[in-house]
């Protein structure tokens, strides 16, 4: 049966979404940046092959990285299963598990979160729907499930991982060993358009920058944890600046003859190191 949601119940609903997810997730908001209980909720379960993601957002054609915030962007390239598509007409909110679904006003947005009058409607999910409305008709849950699939299947995928996996030594069961990243359209479509932009931001400001041993002293964590992570999401490739690292403020220095990559002080990934 349907509810109708409101007020704190709405934000709770969603938020059961997240922790209960534990075979599927479907984001759908034209606009995205986390909450930071969604953010905490997903960190416990970024290592979760089994969980597949599904997020569609939309708006902003002319800039999409207006409508899905960056810090999320590289956050999400982290999980091992999941796609990031893209539609220019989405204006619908939806969020569901593999248990429960919300057709809602809200945005995923923390400022909708936190300011604005919304509500949703909370049903179920249900594989024997599927059967039900082959005999009765469709109900609400299952109408409501179909038109979103469509939704997700009609949008552009910028980006998808899958997860990699090799024989155990039974060499029956599988074992979850690594990411393969699949397609990524993100640098093209969503980094590059404002990397004219972020460069002249950059030669007017002076940021600070430090190489990873400074760093590693700084926030007292190993080098190679710093490189680990910097090549984990993209920002570095071996020894060699990516251009989405470009964009994020990374730079070549030499010292006595020596090239190494720095790092500004201010780059918000670090955050994922600190104790």
């Amino acid at each position: 049966m349907a509810s109708f949601l409101k007020d704190s119940r709405l934000n709770s609903e969603i938020e059961k979404i997240f922790e209960e997810a534990s075979e599927l997730l479907i984001l759908i908001s034209p606009f995205i940046k986390l909450h930071p209980r969604f953010e905490s909720i997903l960190k416990a379960k970024i290592d979760n092959d089994k969980l597949r993601i599904f997020i569609v957002f939309g708006k902003n054609e002319k800039d999409i990285t207006k409508s899905l915030a960056s810090k999320d962007l590289e956050f999400f390239k982290q999980f091992p299963n999941i796609e990031i598509k893209y539609e220019k007409r989405l204006h619908a909110k939806f969020y569901a598990n593999e248990k429960s679904q919300v057709l809602t006003s809200m945005n995923l947005y923390e400022h909708s979160q936190n300011e604005n009058i919304e509500f949703g409607v909370l049903t179920e999910v249900n594989p024997l729907n599927n059967l039900a409305s082959t005999i009765v008709g469709k109900n609400l849950d299952q109408e409501a499930w179909d038109y979103f699939m469509q939704v997700i299947d009609n949008s552009e995928l910028l980006f998808k991982n899958e997860p990699v996996y090799k024989k155990k030594w039974d060499g029956i069961r599988n074992e979850y060993v690594d990411i393969k990243n699949v397609k990524d359209k993100i640098t093209e479509h969503f980094m590059l358009p404002n990397l004219s932009h972020k460069s002249s931001v950059n030669q007017s400001i002076s940021v600070k920058t430090f190489s990873a041993s400074q760093l590693s002293k700084l926030l007292s964590v190993s080098q190679n944890d710093i490189t680990d992570l910097m090549q984990k999401i993209g920002f570095i490739n071996g020894d060699k600046i990516t251009e989405v690292g470009i964009s994020k403020g990374l730079v070549m220095k030499s010292y006595m003859g020596k090239n190494y990559i720095s790092y500004p002080e201010n780059l918000n990934e670090l955050s994922q190191l600190k104790k």
